[in-house]
């Protein structure tokens, strides 16, 4: 009966120290690097390639439709105003001219002749060899055939005038920038033939992602400088910033105005720094940057208990050596910039850093 009570008693000393073993061990503290977050002033900042532009800059069309018959200019030529750029075929509006030239010297003859009815008429009524009657008629003929003479003096005018319209000249001396017409084709009225780039202000154009403007428009002066040579970089001011958005690109364009004495040739290719307003934030390096449900996140550390937990923070800009938060920490907080990959919430730290 001995026997089995020692027994006994040294199975449940086993099975109490199998349970000790079991038991869970409060993880060790973790080494961590800190850095104190501080309020911090940043400017959010792009650069954007674009090209140089006319800042004025026209479409050149016929006004009548036709075959075209001939073209002088290309794109590349410069071109001087009043210019002839391309004619049309002008046969019928040569006959239109024709045909009113002559109906104007019929109606002339016409003219003339009523005129010489009109004045005999006049000396016989003053005799009273003619009636009244007759006088008034002849009269009435010579209006008539003024007004037949003033018409045909317009449509004379108008058939120039079409005439006219088989030349398509340049509006301004400048650049011919593109073409979309070629001899022999038939093209209609107020079709563009031809762009034309004034001589004169010339602006760099840019094309900007409409995030650039969630945080409100960028700052009026803008650094601008050929893409093949920064060191002609040149202070310009935004001009105009279009109201609407190119739904294809999702772009903005902005007209940014550079000094006349920087003649960049029409079509080089600039970069621009655009720069928003200052902002406030909180500035940490890309090594404190946790993740918390696939949301950005940092470690903060809590002085009282010495230890860590897991929160979560907005990110205002990624930048290229660091990344700004605008949301979820506040200034002095204690935020883990090393050591951060193997912790776990509520574990116990020690750290160094400010």
């Amino acid at each position: 009966m001995q026997s089995f009570r020692l027994l006994g008693i040294g199975l449940a000393c086993a099975l109490l120290a199998a349970c000790d073993d079991k038991a869970e061990v409060a993880p060790p503290q973790q080494q961590v690097r800190v850095v104190a977050a501080s309020a911090a002033q940043y400017q959010p900042g792009a650069e954007i390639t674009g090209e140089v532009k006319a800042r004025i800059q026209t479409e050149l069309s016929f006004r009548i439709s036709g075959r075209v018959i001939q073209r002088w200019a290309d794109v590349g030529s410069h071109v001087r105003a009043g210019e002839v750029l391309a004619r049309l075929n002008d046969t019928e509006q040569q006959a239109d001219v024709s045909v009113a030239r002559a109906a104007l010297e019929s109606a002339r003859a016409i003219v003339k002749q009523k005129m010489l009815s009109f004045e005999r008429s006049r000396a016989l009524v003053q005799s009273q060899a003619i009636a009244q009657q007759v006088f008034d008629e002849a009269r009435k003929e010579l209006t008539s055939a003024q007004a037949s003479l003033e018409a045909d003096e317009a449509a004379l005018a108008t058939a120039e005038d079409a005439l006219s319209y088989t030349e398509l000249k340049a509006d301004a001396d400048g650049v011919i920038t593109a073409r979309t017409i070629e001899v022999g084709q038939v093209v209609s009225a107020a079709q563009s033939a031809f762009t034309l780039a004034h001589d004169g202000p010339r602006d760099a154009v840019f094309d900007v992602f409409e995030a650039f403007f969630l945080g409100g428009p960028p700052l009026a002066d803008v650094e601008v400088a050929p893409v093949g040579d920064r060191a002609l970089q040149v202070q310009g001011d935004i001009r105009e910033v279009s109201p609407v958005i190119d739904t294809k690109a999702g772009t903005i364009r902005i007209k940014v105005e550079f000094p006349q004495d920087a003649q960049w040739p029409l079509g080089t290719p600039v970069v621009g720094k655009l720069r928003s307003p200052p902002r406030k934030g909180i500035v940490l390096s890309y090594s404190a940057i946790a993740s918390a449900k696939g949301e950005p996140a940092v470690w903060l550390v809590n002085s009282e208990n010495r230890s860590v937990s897991l929160r979560e923070v907005t990110v205002a800009r990624y930048r290229k050596n660091d990344f700004v938060v605008t949301n979820g920490i506040a200034p002095n907080d204690l935020v883990v910039t090393e050591g951060g990959k193997f912790l776990k919430e509520g574990q116990a730290v020690t750290w160094e850093g400010k």
